[in-house]
């Protein structure tokens, strides 16, 4: 079963479209990414999914379930406007979020100092939220969303204004999330975030789907034919070759770039015997790369 299903989706504030007739899959036990310029409508959709807000038209489903509230102690979520309260301290936080997603004084006991340390805060658990940074702030908020163990955990824009460190807490976290059979969607504009986390993805633009589906194949489909090469040889000789349309040459490092529809094997085998190899890479354009060709596309 699916984790989530929204079919045909669509939201407007007064005379502007938000999200456009969108239609979402999300595996169960999966890390996906709903990526997007600002304004894209990747919070409007997750507020729709949250039922913080409704859709004009179309159906969200969790779990099967069109009903949210049916599904309140299997997901939780984590939206980009952090509010906790200031007053209280870490650990009370955790306390009062952990009781609102209906978790014992036992559980509560158990899982405060597991993910305080989870998120490199159990120095902290006697502070106030006032006194923490605004990274330490944005790391018990992941905790909070986290506290209940979901099933299906939603955050909007995780990795806002974290430094690296930070990140790659979170990102481990949500790795260990997945392979507990835990399934993230979370929303980013940071695409190398997504690159590095996401089983699948789903680009928007102006609320609608730009592309989806498994980020391997997606990569795979956006392949410019351009190869990386470690190579004893001179220039002359990579550029007479007739599947070659252009080359840079720096020390023995050869960016290749091949003409249309030419496979990189065929480029491999014609240097194998002839010049010494010591690397041979065939490059995947970059997330950022496919997001600046499309979005830029459909700007234009």
């Amino acid at each position: 079963m699916d984790a989530l299903l929204l079919q045909n989706i669509s939201k407007s504030f007064n005379h502007f479209k938000a999200v456009d007739d969108l239609t979402v899959t999300v595996p169960a036990g999966s890390v996906y990414g709903f990526l997007g310029p600002n304004g894209a409508g990747k919070t409007t959709t997750i507020r729709m999914i949250m039922n913080i807000i409704r859709p004009d038209s179309g159906s969200v489903s969790i779990f099967g379930d069109s009903s949210v509230e049916n599904m309140r102690s299997r997901i939780s979520y984590m939206p980009e406007e952090r509010g906790l309260y200031r007053k209280m301290t870490v650990r009370s936080v955790l306390a009062y979020f952990g009781s609102l997603k209906n978790l014992s004084s036992n559980e509560l006991n158990q899982r405060i100092p597991y993910w305080l340390e989870q998120v490199n805060l159990a120095d902290c658990a006697k502070k106030k939220v006032e006194e923490l940074s605004r990274g330490m702030h944005q790391k018990l908020q992941f905790a909070v969303a986290a506290i209940n163990e979901p099933e299906l955990l939603i955050l909007d824009e995780p990795f806002s204004g974290l430094d690296p460190v930070n990140q790659e807490i979170l990102k481990n976290i949500i790795l260990r999330m997945r392979e507990n059979g835990a399934t993230i969607l979370f929303s980013t504009h940071v695409m190398h975030e997504a690159e590095k986390l996401c089983d699948y993805i789903l680009l928007i633009n102006k609320g609608r789907t730009v592309i989806d589906g498994k980020l391997r194949q997606i990569k795979d489909r956006y392949r410019t034919g351009a190869v990386s090469a470690e190579l004893a040889c001179d220039v002359g000789f990579i550029e007479a070759l007739p599947i070659v349309s252009s080359v840079k040459q720096q020390d023995n490092r050869f960016d290749i770039m091949l003409k249309d529809n030419a496979d990189p094997q065929k480029l491999l085998a014609e240097l194998v015997g002839k010049v010494e190899v010591t690397a041979f890479e065939v490059k995947a354009p970059s997330l950022h790369e496919i997001f600046i060709k499309l979005v830029g596309q459909q700007d234009e």
